[in-house]
């Protein structure tokens, strides 16, 4: 019998399956293939987060390509990268930037860790999710005049328009200082602002200050239920906007926020006392974050995007 490659679409029949429960010798019966070429398959084809149909396309096509040739960088490719890494880019973001495929990345960087190198050490940690045990209710106290996210207009989800943003705040050791981060939604472009303490009149101040030169790009503000924005009423007042409050215990339902704190902690982690963040420092974080390029962005910076938006407004003024 002649040997046909396996598909794209063969091999997510074999993830559903493998998903499903099913054996090698039950895949390939399912799917009239030999057991051998289901076994042969995830063993040549399965990275380091087991097997993925999309992934194993990718190693697949390499191969086809010239075997070892087809995965080696050029010392120009491979210097570009190891900056981009040293930038906190991500192998998808240097893939597209440099004109290799992440997985490529991935190996190489792998083997620079086994030579006894360090560069595995700038790829970015994925985050473990912590269980909350929480009867849903707030215990935190009521906020005056809380308008809650179900009374924000359905569009806003969507991310079609720039203006509607995230807040939070951000402590260091101790808890005592605090970075109050603003996450815009579509663009995902960033400001920060270190305050001495999470007071209501600190934390409302400093988002002012940071939004006011922005203020036609500022329709709406979402943030969660913490006392430090108990001042929501003077801050739509100042930037003339709408704020509106997340659930109790549904940090997803400011995705955006959460998110981009998970990479700021590359640069602040928990256990850093924020006396030790210069306002220097904290510009260049917020520098280098919001010119990182975003796949979901087609590989634009949020400079880029927000900064479009904002070129548009100054000239209908």
């Amino acid at each position: 019998m002649t040997y046909q490659h396996l598909s794209q679409t063969e091999r997510y029949q074999i993830y559903i399956l493998m998903k499903d429960g099913k054996t090698q010798t039950q895949i390939a019966q399912l799917m009239d293939r030999h057991k051998s070429t289901i076994s042969r398959e995830l063993a040549r084809n399965t990275g380091l987060k087991g097997y993925r149909p999309k992934q194993a396309c990718l190693l697949a096509e390499e191969r086809s390509l010239g075997c070892r040739n087809a995965a080696q960088i050029t010392a120009d490719q491979w210097n570009q990268t190891v900056d981009c890494l040293l930038a906190q880019w991500s192998p998808v973001q240097i893939a597209n930037q440099v004109g290799i495929s992440h997985e490529t990345i991935y190996r190489h960087v792998y083997a620079d860790k086994a030579a006894g190198g360090n560069l595995y050490q700038q790829l970015r940690c994925q985050k473990k999710r912590k269980k909350r045990y929480a009867s849903g209710r707030d215990r935190r106290g009521q906020i005056v005049g809380r308008r809650p996210i179900s009374e924000r207009p359905a569009h806003i989800e969507t991310r079609s328009q720039v203006g509607h943003w995230e807040g939070d705040t951000v402590i260091g050791a101790a808890h005592k200082q605090a970075v109050v981060t603003l996450v815009e939604r579509k663009s995902g472009y960033a400001v920060l602002a270190k305050v001495k303490n999470k007071t209501s009149d600190l934390v409302s101040s400093a988002i002012i200050t940071k939004l006011n030169a922005v203020t036609p790009l500022v329709k709406t503000l979402t943030f969660d239920n913490g006392k430090e924005f108990a001042e929501h009423a003077r801050i739509d007042t100042a930037l003339q906007s709408t704020t509106y409050f997340a659930d109790p215990f549904a940090s997803w339902q400011r995705g955006s926020n959460e998110n981009f704190n998970g990479l700021l902690r590359q640069y602040i982690p928990k256990k850093r006392p924020l006396s030790t963040v210069t306002d220097k420092e904290l510009r260049m974080i917020q520098d280098r974050l919001n010119n990182r390029p975003r796949k979901r962005l087609g590989f634009k910076t949020p400079n880029e995007v927000f900064m479009q938006s904002l070129n548009r407004v100054a000239l209908r003024v």
